[in-house]
């Protein structure tokens, strides 16, 4: 008989009812007793990515990683799902480029399935314990035929299945037995036990509740977390989460549109935690803000569309008046493209084949081409003098006048674009802010009041990860949890 590696299933009720924290905690947490633990997300819709071994897989699978002392790989999210419209997505296979899927095709996700377990038995050749996320709800009955992502996954692999329910939202006993209720009898049997996620207050007011969602489907209870307070300190799963903070006494002020297909904002994660810096998150239909020292135009998976939604808002008004006062501009990857005088899309990759006017604010003009780069890199930023890592994810190629005064450097080649006056900065390379050197350097610039700290942007992250291990250490049955994995053998 064959030797599966011990594997479980952290499903949910909803979406965002913590499971890309739960798993990230739980690997940090075995990790730290001595196994070898590898997550693992079959499906992922996100357009927050990480450049992993030439490809690339979500964000949170790459933190998961990090959480489990490991090096990240394609196979830890073989399938993600990059929005581009309502009705369209880019579907990345094993960290490449695969396509695109159209919502009216939405059920034939299940010809990725053998792609999935492909990669399922890659990482559990070296693992003596494997963590699955899912993603959205099991109770979504509609999807299931076709379902590579929940349960036709959990049935397909005889994978073990706890299921989470986020009380701060409201309605958990209601959550959790009502996907009991929905469930056919196999894929209930597949759920071993439940969790309560997010509670707050005194854990004991809520004994009735357990004992009512145990009687009425006889799952058992794993525990109650409470709320971890600094779950913002760990990269946030959706652009929303990156709450806008007024900081009494903030030296600098910056501002960030959210777009409707924002992508890779986890860039702006190390700015959020510094102590002299107020990042503001500017929803549709606010103008941008009048007091910003900096306006940083993020990453984009749907360029055009975002660059139309973006003057819609008249917030292109709002940027010309910020740069007559003096302000500053950044624009990363799918921004940075929107800064130039013209985006080209001949082969029609984000819908019909045309041409955009940009922004005009730099000198370069953008060709998107399906050609897609994907890598890691090692930089040096031209005015400080600081060398970091990075790494690109983009379509497409950007040249002109204003890349002569590429503000980075990879490899002696030069990477990006500046105006002759330095405030308007375009480049292609993403999570620049993580490094503390670099991060420093480049707001300076902006206040004499800023004070640099001693905020160690990575070192935080992995302080938080084992103060978050420590915490579902303290309230989850851990012991329970590997017992429930190890009986897949």
């Amino acid at each position: 008989m064959t030797v599966r590696p011990p594997a479980v299933m952290i499903q949910g009720t909803g979406s965002n009812v913590g499971k890309s924290l739960l798993v990230a905690g739980l690997c940090r947490l075995f990790a730290r007793r001595g196994l070898r633990v590898r997550p693992f997300k079959p499906q992922n819709m996100s357009n927050n990515a990480a450049a992993v071994d030439g490809g690339e897989i979500g964000r949170a699978q790459a933190l998961q990683a990090r959480a489990a002392n490991i090096t990240a790989s394609v196979h830890m999210n073989p399938v993600l799902l990059k929005p581009e419209t309502d009705r369209r997505s880019q579907i990345i296979v094993q960290g490449q480029r695969f396509g695109q899927l159209e919502a009216s095709s939405y059920q034939r996700r299940s010809t990725l399935l053998p792609y999935v377990l492909d990669s399922f038995g890659i990482l559990g050749q070296d693992a003596d314990l494997i963590l699955v996320e899912g993603a959205g709800s099991p109770a979504e009955t509609n999807l299931r035929d076709g379902d590579i992502a929940n349960m036709g996954f959990a049935s397909a692999a005889e994978v073990p299945v706890i299921l989470t329910g986020d009380i701060d939202r409201g309605g958990v006993i209601a959550s959790l037995v009502g996907t009991h209720a929905v469930l056919d009898s196999h894929d209930r049997s597949l759920v071993r036990a439940f969790l309560i996620n997010k509670f707050r207050g005194d854990v004991r007011l809520f004994d009735d509740g357990v004992a009512t969602i145990e009687r009425m489907t006889e799952w058992p209870s794993l525990g109650i977390v409470p709320w971890f307070r600094d779950a913002h300190k760990l990269p946030a799963e959706d652009a929303l989460d990156i709450a806008s903070e007024a900081k009494t006494g903030a030296a600098i002020r910056i501002a960030v549109p959210i777009l409707p297909r924002i992508a890779n904002f986890d860039d702006l994660d190390p700015l959020k935690l510094e102590p002299s810096v107020a990042l503001t998150m500017v929803p549709p239909g606010a103008p941008l803000p009048l007091d910003a020292d900096l306006i940083i135009l993020p990453g984009s998976k749907a360029t055009i569309a975002d660059l139309l939604f973006l003057r819609e808002q008249g917030w292109h008004v709002d940027l010309a008046a910020h740069i007559r006062r003096g302000g500053h501009v950044l624009g990363l990857c799918g921004g940075y493209q929107m800064l130039g005088r013209s985006i080209a899309d001949p082969e029609g990759i984000e819908g019909g084949p045309g041409m955009a006017e940009g922004l005009g604010l730099l000198d370069v003009n953008t060709i998107l081409a399906s050609e897609k780069t994907v890598r890691a890199v090692r930089a040096r930023h031209e005015a400080s003098g600081t060398e970091l890592s990075a790494y690109e994810i983009h379509l497409g190629r950007t040249v002109g006048p204003d890349t002569s005064l590429a503000p980075f450097l990879i490899a002696g080649t030069p990477e990006g674009a500046a105006s002759s006056n330095g405030r308007i900065i375009g480049t292609y390379l993403h999570g620049v802010f993580s490094s503390d050197s670099f991060r420093k350097a480049f707001l300076q610039r902006f206040s004499r009041d800023y004070l640099t700290g001693d905020l160690r942007y990575e070192t935080e992250v992995d302080s938080t990860l084992d103060g978050l291990a420590a915490h579902l250490e303290t309230h989850l049955d851990a012991d329970r949890i590997l017992a429930i994995a190890t009986s897949r053998r």
